[in-house]
């Protein structure tokens, strides 16, 4: 596969994928993607962008200002 934006290598890797939102920030350390070796973009599959999601609702309800959690532990 190659990547959407320039045409490069994708690699497995993982990211920190951050959220802002009105009231709060939620980060996700060590989430799964895959990496442009050539502009560095990142890309979801569709089973994390899902839990991603998840993760994000269910923390949006109960914090009030930053939390930081772990991939495999969300």
């Amino acid at each position: 596969m190659n990547c959407f934006y320039c045409k490069g290598t994708l690699r497995d890797s993982t990211t920190t994928h951050v959220v802002k939102l009105e009231s709060c920030i939620i980060i996700v350390k060590h989430t799964p993607c895959s990496e442009c070796t050539q502009c560095g973009a990142t890309f979801y599959d569709n089973d994390v962008a899902l839990n991603l999601e998840k993760t994000v609702s269910g923390l949006k309800a109960i914090i009030t200002e930053i939390a930081v959690v772990n991939y495999s532990a969300a």
